[in-house]
């Protein structure tokens, strides 16, 4: 029996380790060929090696599946061209991205440091538009392709000391919704997994206290990056024609669909508003429906399935 996305040709970024790895060889065991990008640096993004992409590809040989090693960087406009060509030379088309290369640069807003800021600006978001704008115009010629974009609870929800991360993680579903939009009378889908999965990120998260010591060896016993790989493939085929622009979220065993923004409730006045009848009666009517201010943690009261 063939794949679910057999002989398509898949470009995974961070593909050397945890969810990327998972995702790369769930969709060559799907009959997937896959280009395995990793640049190879350490969680904050400082240095390169080749060896975590090369063992995932080895994985993946061993399977009996086809995956070439690609270890340029998503951060800027001309690496990422060259991830897309990679493909393209070594298969002779592209039919699906799989935006998951990141870092984290974590620090409290009021101290962050603008190298802190762009460089994890620069990795998630522009990394994120940077191989999905190049894989572009080859969709719109073949009147195909799939987007799968790794976001984060971090944007949608909040996390301190994350204000970088979060800020990219949300603009990568804006840059989602917008892909969708523009490119479904090509035949093209975009969409968003937020996963709640152990990975080097997560592992390098602080345990200062019993609190955090404990979120982070549940996340690691519980949260599986391999747990994520099966949405991310079931995006990729043809089964989920007709989804497109949708934020997921994965955790363990659950999968979640987010409700995107939209108004909860409205106030008029037919004389038109002042600062002080905003704050007298606007503000006082709409507070009932206010969202809460959480973080990403507190989203979910149960304990993973």
């Amino acid at each position: 029996m063939a794949g679910k996305v057999e002989g398509k040709v898949f470009v995974v970024t961070g593909a050397g380790g945890a969810i990327g790895r998972e995702i790369a060889l769930a969709l060559a065991r799907e009959g997937g060929r896959i280009v395995v990008n990793d640049l190879g640096s350490s969680v904050s993004g400082e240095g390169s090696d080749a060896t975590p992409a090369q063992q995932t590809a080895n994985e993946i040989a061993a399977l009996g599946a086809e995956a070439v090693v690609n270890t340029d960087s998503v951060s800027t406009w001309a690496s990422a061209e060259r991830i897309i060509q990679c493909a393209l030379d070594h298969f002779g088309r592209i039919d699906g991205v799989i935006n998951n290369a990141g870092i984290l640069r974590d620090r409290m807003f009021h101290r962050m440091s603008e190298e802190e800021w762009l460089d994890v600006i620069g990795v998630h978001l522009n990394g994120c538009f940077f191989v999905a704008r190049h894989a572009a115009q080859h969709f719109r010629e073949q009147k195909s392709g799939t987007y799968v974009h790794m976001t984060s609870t971090s944007g949608l929800y909040g996390n301190i000391g994350q204000v970088n991360y979060g800020a990219a993680k949300l603009g990568i579903t804006g840059l989602s919704k917008i892909i969708a939009l523009e490119m479904a009378s090509s035949g093209v889908r975009s969409n968003c997994i937020a996963p709640a999965a152990w990975s080097r990120m997560i592992g390098s998260i602080p345990d200062d206290t019993p609190e955090q010591k404990a979120r982070i060896e549940r996340v690691r016993t519980k949260l599986a990056a391999h747990t994520v790989a099966p949405i991310a493939v079931a995006l990729s085929c043809d089964d989920s024609a007709g989804i497109s622009g949708q934020v997921f979220y994965v955790r363990g065993n659950e999968i979640m669909l987010f409700r995107q923004f939209e108004v909860v409730r409205s106030v008029h006045r037919s004389e038109g508003w002042t600062p002080q009848s905003i704050a007298e009666h606007a503000l006082p009517a709409l507070k009932a429906s206010l969202h809460p201010l959480k973080q990403a943690r507190e989203m979910t009261t149960w304990e993973p399935i």
